[in-house]
Protein backbone atom coordinates (compact mmCIF):
# COMPACT_ATOMS: atom_id res chain seq x y z
CA UNK A 1 0.00 0.00 0.00
CA UNK A 2 1.36 3.46 -0.87
CA UNK A 3 2.10 5.93 1.88
CA UNK A 4 1.02 9.57 1.78
CA UNK A 5 4.50 10.61 0.67
CA UNK A 6 4.29 8.28 -2.34
CA UNK A 7 1.26 10.08 -3.79
CA UNK A 8 0.94 13.35 -5.69
CA UNK A 9 -2.76 14.09 -5.85
CA UNK A 10 -4.21 16.22 -8.66
CA UNK A 11 -7.91 15.80 -7.82
CA UNK A 12 -10.24 18.73 -8.44
CA UNK A 13 -11.67 18.78 -4.92
CA UNK A 14 -11.68 18.05 -2.11
CA UNK A 15 -8.06 18.86 -2.73
CA UNK A 16 -4.80 17.87 -1.14
CA UNK A 17 -3.92 19.51 2.20
CA UNK A 18 -0.36 20.04 3.49
CA UNK A 19 0.71 17.04 5.56
CA UNK A 20 2.24 19.11 8.37
CA UNK A 21 -1.01 21.03 8.80
CA UNK A 22 -3.01 17.79 8.96
CA UNK A 23 -0.61 16.42 11.57
CA UNK A 24 -1.03 19.52 13.74
CA UNK A 25 -4.80 19.44 13.18
CA UNK A 26 -4.93 15.82 14.35
CA UNK A 27 -3.38 16.89 17.66
CA UNK A 28 -5.75 19.86 17.94
CA UNK A 29 -8.67 17.52 17.32
CA UNK A 30 -7.72 15.59 20.46
CA UNK A 31 -6.53 18.35 22.79
CA UNK A 32 -6.51 21.98 21.71
CA UNK A 33 -4.13 24.28 23.59
CA UNK A 34 -4.07 21.93 26.59
CA UNK A 35 -7.74 22.49 27.31
CA UNK A 36 -8.47 18.77 27.55
CA UNK A 37 -10.96 19.11 24.71
CA UNK A 38 -10.48 18.87 20.97
CA UNK A 39 -11.10 21.98 18.91
CA UNK A 40 -14.20 20.42 17.31
CA UNK A 41 -15.69 19.95 20.80
CA UNK A 42 -15.41 23.54 22.03
CA UNK A 43 -18.52 25.69 21.89
CA UNK A 44 -18.82 27.88 18.83
CA UNK A 45 -19.92 30.61 21.27
CA UNK A 46 -16.65 30.46 23.20
CA UNK A 47 -13.89 33.05 23.11
CA UNK A 48 -11.65 30.33 21.73
CA UNK A 49 -13.91 29.98 18.69
CA UNK A 50 -14.08 33.75 18.21
CA UNK A 51 -10.28 33.93 18.34
CA UNK A 52 -9.95 31.24 15.67
CA UNK A 53 -12.39 33.09 13.39
CA UNK A 54 -10.86 36.50 13.94
CA UNK A 55 -7.30 35.29 13.34
CA UNK A 56 -8.30 33.53 10.12
CA UNK A 57 -10.04 36.69 8.93
CA UNK A 58 -7.00 38.81 9.77
CA UNK A 59 -4.64 36.48 7.91
CA UNK A 60 -6.90 36.37 4.85
CA UNK A 61 -6.94 40.19 4.85
CA UNK A 62 -3.14 40.15 4.95
CA UNK A 63 -2.74 37.50 2.22
CA UNK A 64 -5.03 39.26 -0.26
CA UNK A 65 -4.58 42.89 0.86
CA UNK A 66 -8.31 43.18 1.44
CA UNK A 67 -9.31 46.84 1.99
CA UNK A 68 -10.84 47.97 5.29
CA UNK A 69 -14.24 48.56 3.72
CA UNK A 70 -14.81 44.83 3.16
CA UNK A 71 -16.21 42.20 5.52
CA UNK A 72 -15.36 38.49 5.60
CA UNK A 73 -18.07 35.91 6.24
CA UNK A 74 -17.66 32.19 6.90
CA UNK A 75 -20.73 30.35 5.66
CA UNK A 76 -22.02 26.89 4.77
CA UNK A 77 -23.71 25.54 1.66
CA UNK A 78 -20.71 25.59 -0.67
CA UNK A 79 -20.31 27.61 -3.83
CA UNK A 80 -23.62 26.22 -5.01
CA UNK A 81 -25.30 27.78 -1.99
CA UNK A 82 -23.77 31.10 -2.99
CA UNK A 83 -25.44 30.90 -6.41
CA UNK A 84 -28.63 31.45 -4.40
CA UNK A 85 -27.23 33.71 -1.68
CA UNK A 86 -25.64 36.25 -4.02
CA UNK A 87 -28.83 36.53 -6.07
CA UNK A 88 -31.03 36.91 -2.97
CA UNK A 89 -28.84 39.51 -1.27
CA UNK A 90 -27.95 41.67 -4.25
CA UNK A 91 -31.50 41.69 -5.58
CA UNK A 92 -32.54 42.78 -2.08
CA UNK A 93 -29.95 45.57 -2.17
CA UNK A 94 -31.25 46.63 -5.60
CA UNK A 95 -34.82 46.82 -4.23
CA UNK A 96 -33.62 48.93 -1.28
CA UNK A 97 -31.88 51.38 -3.63
CA UNK A 98 -34.95 51.67 -5.86
CA UNK A 99 -37.22 52.19 -2.87
CA UNK A 100 -35.00 55.04 -1.66
CA UNK A 101 -34.99 56.62 -5.12
CA UNK A 102 -38.78 56.47 -5.42
CA UNK A 103 -39.35 57.58 -1.82
CA UNK A 104 -37.20 60.63 -2.56
CA UNK A 105 -39.66 61.57 -5.30
CA UNK A 106 -42.84 60.70 -3.40
CA UNK A 107 -42.80 62.40 -0.01
CA UNK A 108 -44.27 60.40 2.83
CA UNK A 109 -44.19 56.82 4.06
CA UNK A 110 -41.77 54.52 2.13
CA UNK A 111 -44.40 51.79 2.59
CA UNK A 112 -47.13 53.93 1.06
CA UNK A 113 -49.14 52.16 -1.63
CA UNK A 114 -47.94 54.64 -4.28
CA UNK A 115 -44.31 53.87 -3.46
CA UNK A 116 -44.99 50.13 -3.51
CA UNK A 117 -46.76 50.39 -6.85
CA UNK A 118 -43.90 52.38 -8.41
CA UNK A 119 -41.44 49.90 -6.94
CA UNK A 120 -43.38 46.97 -8.36
CA UNK A 121 -43.32 48.61 -11.79
CA UNK A 122 -39.56 49.13 -11.51
CA UNK A 123 -39.04 45.47 -10.54
CA UNK A 124 -41.14 44.22 -13.44
CA UNK A 125 -39.44 46.52 -15.95
CA UNK A 126 -35.86 46.98 -14.79
CA UNK A 127 -34.68 44.23 -12.42
CA UNK A 128 -31.92 42.21 -14.10
CA UNK A 129 -29.25 39.79 -12.89
CA UNK A 130 -26.41 39.49 -15.41
CA UNK A 131 -24.38 36.32 -15.97
CA UNK A 132 -21.27 35.63 -18.04
CA UNK A 133 -21.45 31.93 -18.91
CA UNK A 134 -18.03 30.43 -19.62
CA UNK A 135 -18.36 26.92 -18.22
CA UNK A 136 -20.40 24.47 -16.19
CA UNK A 137 -20.36 26.40 -12.92
CA UNK A 138 -21.42 29.77 -14.35
CA UNK A 139 -24.14 27.93 -16.27
CA UNK A 140 -25.41 26.44 -13.01
CA UNK A 141 -25.27 29.85 -11.33
CA UNK A 142 -27.41 31.39 -14.06
CA UNK A 143 -29.86 28.48 -13.90
CA UNK A 144 -30.28 29.06 -10.17
CA UNK A 145 -30.87 32.77 -10.71
CA UNK A 146 -33.53 31.92 -13.24
CA UNK A 147 -35.13 29.32 -10.96
CA UNK A 148 -35.40 31.81 -8.10
CA UNK A 149 -36.33 34.99 -9.96
CA UNK A 150 -37.64 33.90 -13.36
CA UNK A 151 -36.13 34.17 -16.81
CA UNK A 152 -37.53 37.68 -17.22
CA UNK A 153 -35.07 38.91 -14.57
CA UNK A 154 -32.01 37.02 -15.82
CA UNK A 155 -29.80 38.43 -18.56
CA UNK A 156 -27.20 36.15 -20.15
CA UNK A 157 -24.73 38.86 -21.06
CA UNK A 158 -22.36 36.37 -22.71
CA UNK A 159 -22.30 32.63 -23.39
CA UNK A 160 -19.13 31.12 -24.77
CA UNK A 161 -21.01 28.18 -26.31
CA UNK A 162 -22.62 30.52 -28.83
CA UNK A 163 -19.24 31.44 -30.33
CA UNK A 164 -17.47 28.10 -29.86
CA UNK A 165 -19.60 25.53 -31.65
CA UNK A 166 -21.83 24.80 -28.68
CA UNK A 167 -18.92 23.96 -26.38
CA UNK A 168 -17.14 25.73 -23.55
CA UNK A 169 -13.46 26.52 -23.91
CA UNK A 170 -13.34 30.25 -24.69
CA UNK A 171 -14.38 33.58 -23.20
CA UNK A 172 -16.33 35.75 -25.66
CA UNK A 173 -14.73 39.07 -26.60
CA UNK A 174 -15.89 41.80 -24.24
CA UNK A 175 -17.14 43.87 -27.17
CA UNK A 176 -19.91 41.28 -27.61
CA UNK A 177 -21.12 41.29 -24.00
CA UNK A 178 -24.65 42.62 -23.58
CA UNK A 179 -24.58 44.00 -20.05
CA UNK A 180 -27.70 45.47 -18.45
CA UNK A 181 -27.75 49.17 -17.64
CA UNK A 182 -28.42 48.79 -13.90
CA UNK A 183 -28.02 45.11 -13.05
CA UNK A 184 -28.48 43.95 -9.48
CA UNK A 185 -25.19 42.10 -10.05
CA UNK A 186 -22.90 40.84 -12.79
CA UNK A 187 -21.70 37.32 -12.02
CA UNK A 188 -18.72 35.50 -13.47
CA UNK A 189 -16.71 32.43 -12.50
CA UNK A 190 -13.05 33.42 -12.37
CA UNK A 191 -11.87 29.86 -13.03
CA UNK A 192 -14.06 27.11 -14.42
CA UNK A 193 -12.91 23.95 -12.63
CA UNK A 194 -14.61 21.55 -15.04
CA UNK A 195 -13.75 23.20 -18.34
CA UNK A 196 -10.27 24.54 -17.63
CA UNK A 197 -11.11 28.14 -18.51
CA UNK A 198 -9.74 31.04 -16.45
CA UNK A 199 -10.23 34.78 -16.86
CA UNK A 200 -6.69 36.08 -17.47
CA UNK A 201 -7.49 39.33 -15.67
CA UNK A 202 -10.32 41.48 -14.38
CA UNK A 203 -12.65 42.30 -17.30
CA UNK A 204 -12.08 45.84 -18.56
CA UNK A 205 -15.79 46.41 -19.20
CA UNK A 206 -16.54 45.75 -15.51
CA UNK A 207 -13.89 48.04 -14.08
CA UNK A 208 -15.09 51.04 -12.04
CA UNK A 209 -14.88 54.44 -13.70
CA UNK A 210 -12.93 57.49 -12.51
CA UNK A 211 -15.72 58.20 -10.00
CA UNK A 212 -15.12 54.79 -8.42
CA UNK A 213 -18.55 53.59 -9.47
CA UNK A 214 -19.33 50.79 -11.85
CA UNK A 215 -21.16 47.49 -12.20
CA UNK A 216 -21.89 45.42 -9.08
CA UNK A 217 -19.50 42.54 -9.75
CA UNK A 218 -19.70 39.16 -8.00
CA UNK A 219 -17.10 36.49 -8.70
CA UNK A 220 -16.84 32.81 -7.86
CA UNK A 221 -13.16 32.12 -7.11
CA UNK A 222 -13.55 28.70 -5.55
CA UNK A 223 -10.68 27.13 -7.46
CA UNK A 224 -8.19 29.94 -8.03
CA UNK A 225 -8.38 31.99 -4.84
CA UNK A 226 -4.94 32.54 -3.27
CA UNK A 227 -3.22 31.56 -6.52
CA UNK A 228 -2.81 35.13 -7.76
CA UNK A 229 -3.12 38.74 -6.69
CA UNK A 230 -6.60 40.13 -7.29
CA UNK A 231 -7.98 43.69 -7.34
CA UNK A 232 -10.43 43.18 -4.47
CA UNK A 233 -11.64 46.80 -4.70
CA UNK A 234 -13.14 46.05 -8.14
CA UNK A 235 -15.54 43.49 -6.68
CA UNK A 236 -18.72 43.93 -4.69
CA UNK A 237 -18.38 40.34 -3.49
CA UNK A 238 -16.09 37.36 -3.96
CA UNK A 239 -16.97 33.88 -2.76
CA UNK A 240 -15.10 30.60 -2.69
CA UNK A 241 -15.34 27.15 -1.20
CA UNK A 242 -12.45 26.28 1.09
CA UNK A 243 -11.85 22.82 -0.34
CA UNK A 244 -9.49 23.79 -3.16
CA UNK A 245 -6.77 26.03 -1.72
CA UNK A 246 -7.79 26.72 1.87
CA UNK A 247 -9.03 23.74 3.81
CA UNK A 248 -11.47 20.86 3.97
CA UNK A 249 -14.96 20.75 2.54
CA UNK A 250 -17.60 22.52 4.61
CA UNK A 251 -16.75 26.22 4.76
CA UNK A 252 -17.52 28.85 2.12
CA UNK A 253 -15.90 32.27 2.41
CA UNK A 254 -17.55 35.49 1.26
CA UNK A 255 -15.64 38.76 0.94
CA UNK A 256 -18.24 41.52 0.61
CA UNK A 257 -18.09 45.29 0.42
CA UNK A 258 -19.48 46.77 3.63
CA UNK A 259 -21.65 49.21 1.69
CA UNK A 260 -23.97 46.26 1.00
CA UNK A 261 -24.39 45.59 4.73
CA UNK A 262 -26.04 47.57 7.55
CA UNK A 263 -25.88 50.39 8.45
CA UNK A 264 -25.25 51.35 4.81
CA UNK A 265 -27.72 48.96 3.18
CA UNK A 266 -30.42 46.84 4.79
CA UNK A 267 -32.36 44.05 3.13
CA UNK A 268 -36.04 44.78 2.40
CA UNK A 269 -38.58 43.33 4.77
CA UNK A 270 -40.03 39.93 3.96
CA UNK A 271 -43.44 41.56 3.65
CA UNK A 272 -42.20 44.04 1.02
CA UNK A 273 -40.51 41.33 -1.02
CA UNK A 274 -43.74 39.31 -0.98
CA UNK A 275 -45.69 42.34 -2.19
CA UNK A 276 -43.22 42.67 -5.04
CA UNK A 277 -43.54 38.99 -5.93
CA UNK A 278 -39.87 38.34 -5.13
CA UNK A 279 -38.42 35.48 -3.05
CA UNK A 280 -36.81 36.00 0.34
CA UNK A 281 -33.63 34.18 1.38
CA UNK A 282 -33.39 31.59 4.13
CA UNK A 283 -32.01 33.56 7.05
CA UNK A 284 -28.82 31.50 7.03
CA UNK A 285 -28.12 32.87 3.52
CA UNK A 286 -28.74 36.50 4.49
CA UNK A 287 -25.40 38.29 4.57
CA UNK A 288 -26.40 40.94 7.08
CA UNK A 289 -27.42 38.20 9.54
CA UNK A 290 -24.09 36.39 9.16
CA UNK A 291 -22.08 39.62 9.40
CA UNK A 292 -23.95 40.81 12.49
CA UNK A 293 -23.09 37.55 14.26
CA UNK A 294 -19.44 37.29 13.15
CA UNK A 295 -20.35 34.16 11.16
CA UNK A 296 -21.80 32.49 14.26
CA UNK A 297 -25.55 32.83 13.74
CA UNK A 298 -25.71 29.04 13.78
CA UNK A 299 -23.14 26.36 14.65
CA UNK A 300 -20.08 26.82 12.45
CA UNK A 301 -17.37 24.17 12.17
CA UNK A 302 -14.57 25.84 14.10
CA UNK A 303 -12.28 22.93 13.29
CA UNK A 304 -12.59 23.71 9.57
CA UNK A 305 -11.94 27.41 10.17
CA UNK A 306 -8.91 26.45 12.26
CA UNK A 307 -7.43 24.51 9.32
CA UNK A 308 -8.15 27.46 7.01
CA UNK A 309 -6.26 29.66 9.45
CA UNK A 310 -3.29 27.30 9.52
CA UNK A 311 -3.13 27.22 5.71
CA UNK A 312 -3.19 31.03 5.60
CA UNK A 313 -0.54 31.28 8.29
CA UNK A 314 1.73 28.90 6.38
CA UNK A 315 1.32 30.94 3.20
CA UNK A 316 2.29 34.10 5.04
CA UNK A 317 5.32 32.39 6.58
CA UNK A 318 6.43 30.87 3.26
CA UNK A 319 6.08 33.94 1.06
CA UNK A 320 7.20 37.37 2.33
CA UNK A 321 5.34 38.89 -0.63
CA UNK A 322 2.22 36.91 0.33
CA UNK A 323 -0.07 35.82 -2.49
CA UNK A 324 2.28 37.21 -5.15
CA UNK A 325 4.88 34.66 -4.08
CA UNK A 326 2.33 31.88 -4.39
CA UNK A 327 1.29 33.23 -7.79
CA UNK A 328 4.85 32.88 -9.11
CA UNK A 329 4.95 29.24 -8.00
CA UNK A 330 1.46 28.51 -9.41
CA UNK A 331 2.45 29.98 -12.76
CA UNK A 332 5.69 28.01 -12.85
CA UNK A 333 3.93 24.72 -12.10
CA UNK A 334 1.33 25.35 -14.78
CA UNK A 335 3.99 26.26 -17.34
CA UNK A 336 5.90 23.04 -16.66
CA UNK A 337 2.81 20.93 -17.37
CA UNK A 338 1.61 22.91 -20.40
CA UNK A 339 5.11 22.86 -21.94
CA UNK A 340 5.19 19.07 -21.65
CA UNK A 341 1.76 18.72 -23.24
CA UNK A 342 2.49 21.16 -26.06
CA UNK A 343 5.74 19.37 -26.91
CA UNK A 344 3.69 16.47 -28.30
CA UNK A 345 0.76 17.83 -30.35
CA UNK A 346 0.31 14.46 -32.03
CA UNK A 347 -0.24 12.83 -28.62
CA UNK A 348 -2.13 15.46 -26.59
CA UNK A 349 -4.77 18.11 -27.24
CA UNK A 350 -5.41 20.91 -24.74
CA UNK A 351 -9.16 21.47 -24.47
CA UNK A 352 -9.64 25.25 -23.89
CA UNK A 353 -8.35 28.05 -26.10
CA UNK A 354 -4.79 29.05 -25.26
CA UNK A 355 -5.73 32.64 -24.42
CA UNK A 356 -7.98 31.55 -21.53
CA UNK A 357 -6.63 28.20 -20.43
CA UNK A 358 -6.55 27.76 -16.69
CA UNK A 359 -3.36 27.73 -14.66
CA UNK A 360 -5.24 25.75 -12.02
CA UNK A 361 -7.29 23.08 -13.81
CA UNK A 362 -5.30 21.81 -16.78
CA UNK A 363 -7.68 19.92 -19.09
CA UNK A 364 -6.48 17.90 -22.07
CA UNK A 365 -7.16 14.79 -24.15
CA UNK A 366 -4.80 11.93 -24.98
CA UNK A 367 -5.08 11.00 -28.67
CA UNK A 368 -2.17 8.59 -28.88
CA UNK A 369 -2.90 5.80 -31.35
CA UNK A 370 -6.19 7.35 -32.44
CA UNK A 371 -8.29 5.70 -29.72
CA UNK A 372 -8.81 8.29 -26.99
CA UNK A 373 -10.61 5.96 -24.57
CA UNK A 374 -7.84 3.37 -24.70
CA UNK A 375 -5.06 5.97 -24.61
CA UNK A 376 -6.54 7.85 -21.66
CA UNK A 377 -7.19 4.67 -19.74
CA UNK A 378 -3.54 3.71 -20.20
CA UNK A 379 -2.40 7.23 -19.23
CA UNK A 380 -4.40 7.11 -16.00
CA UNK A 381 -3.30 3.58 -15.10
CA UNK A 382 0.38 4.31 -15.70
CA UNK A 383 0.08 7.58 -13.81
CA UNK A 384 -1.41 5.83 -10.78
CA UNK A 385 1.42 3.28 -10.88
CA UNK A 386 3.83 6.21 -10.54
CA UNK A 387 1.87 7.82 -7.70
CA UNK A 388 0.15 10.45 -9.87
CA UNK A 389 -3.51 10.26 -8.85
CA UNK A 390 -6.74 12.23 -9.30
CA UNK A 391 -6.08 12.92 -12.99
CA UNK A 392 -9.37 11.74 -14.45
CA UNK A 393 -11.38 14.52 -16.11
CA UNK A 394 -14.85 15.57 -15.01
CA UNK A 395 -17.59 13.15 -16.02
CA UNK A 396 -19.25 15.80 -18.23
CA UNK A 397 -16.08 16.53 -20.21
CA UNK A 398 -13.92 13.41 -20.01
CA UNK A 399 -10.22 13.44 -20.75
CA UNK A 400 -7.50 14.31 -18.26
CA UNK A 401 -7.58 17.09 -15.66
CA UNK A 402 -4.60 18.02 -13.51
CA UNK A 403 -5.68 20.37 -10.75
CA UNK A 404 -2.73 22.54 -9.83
CA UNK A 405 -3.82 23.76 -6.41
CA UNK A 406 -1.46 25.44 -3.96
CA UNK A 407 -0.82 22.26 -1.98
CA UNK A 408 0.60 20.50 -5.05
CA UNK A 409 4.35 21.04 -4.64
CA UNK A 410 6.63 22.17 -7.45
CA UNK A 411 8.18 18.71 -7.35
CA UNK A 412 4.74 17.22 -8.02
CA UNK A 413 4.30 19.33 -11.15
CA UNK A 414 7.80 18.37 -12.28
CA UNK A 415 6.97 14.69 -11.78
CA UNK A 416 3.76 15.03 -13.80
CA UNK A 417 5.51 16.91 -16.61
CA UNK A 418 8.19 14.20 -16.77
CA UNK A 419 5.53 11.49 -16.94
CA UNK A 420 3.60 13.33 -19.71
CA UNK A 421 6.78 13.40 -21.81
CA UNK A 422 7.70 9.80 -21.05
CA UNK A 423 4.21 8.51 -21.89
CA UNK A 424 4.27 10.35 -25.21
CA UNK A 425 7.59 8.74 -26.17
CA UNK A 426 6.76 5.24 -25.00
Amino acid sequence: MPSRSDITYFGAGPALLPTDILEDAAKALLNYHDTGLGIAEHSHRSQLAADVINQAKADLVSCLDIPDDYEILFMQGGGTGQFSATAYNFVGAWVTRKQQEIFGEIKGDPNDSKVIQRLKEAVDKDLKIDYLITGGWSQKASAEGERLFGSEHVNIAADSRKTNGGKFGTIPDESTWKLSKDAALVYFCSNETVDGVEFPGFPKSLQPGPDGKGPIVVADMSSNILTKKIPVKNFSAIFFGAQKNLGPTGITVVIIKKSFLPPFTSQPSANLMRQLGLPIPPIIFQYETIAKNNSLYNTLSIFDVYIIGQVLRKLLQTYPDKVEGQQAVSNKKAQLVYDAIEAFPEIYQIIPNKAVRSRINICFRVIKGGDMDTAERAFLEEGIAQGLTGLKGHRSLGGIRASNYNSVPLEGAEKLAKFIRAFAMS
